[in-house]
């Protein structure tokens, strides 16, 4: 993992899927060019980023970008993270444009960059968004371990929790 904002995010994900995480990006890296990195956009949320989220394009300004509430959202667990790809496309060293195009390929490998990340993840069982049925949610990857949302968020509440505020899995 060659992104320093991307190793902080992944260090506040749950522990049961944190190292796994900087693994894969770094498997998926290994796909790209050298001039690309992988970046978390979003791992772990709190209540009040969930809330915030869950409010826009209801109650704040914005468009829809969620129907999960607080508690079902993988998010909320460490157990999801929204990713974007970076390019440095002057070969400077400043990875300038982060980029949520699905369909690029900056190799011109005939695989779209956002692919070969998404393959890593879902080969390692990962559910990507891009499959959601509901809102299409393409920067997003989760790992559930079987578990929905609302038996989380129970074992949540009740503060079934590891190593400060995690879910016991």
């Amino acid at each position: 993992m060659r992104d320093a904002t991307s190793i902080g995010r992944v260090a506040l994900l749950h522990p049961a899927i944190r190292q796994e995480v900087a693994e894969l990006i770094d498997k998926a890296e290994a796909n790209l060019p050298s001039n690309s990195k992988v970046r978390i956009v979003q791992g772990l949320r709190t209540k009040d980023e969930q809330d915030a989220l869950y409010a826009q394009g209801r109650t704040k300004p914005g468009h829809i970008v969620t129907n999960a509430r607080f508690g079902q959202s993988y998010h909320c667990y460490g157990l999801a993270i929204d990713f974007a790809i970076m390019y440095d496309k002057d070969n400077n060293g400043s990875f300038e444009v982060l980029s949520w195009d699905t369909n690029y390929d900056f190799d011109k490998d005939g695989v779209s960059d956002w692919q070969e990340v998404v393959k890593v993840f879902k080969e390692a069982g990962y559910t990507w968004g891009g499959n959601f049925n509901s809102i299409k949610d393409n920067p997003h990857l989760e790992k559930t371990f079987g578990y929905n949302w609302r038996v989380l968020l129970q074992r949540y509440n009740a503060k079934d929790f590891i190593e400060g505020e995690y879910v016991r899995l």
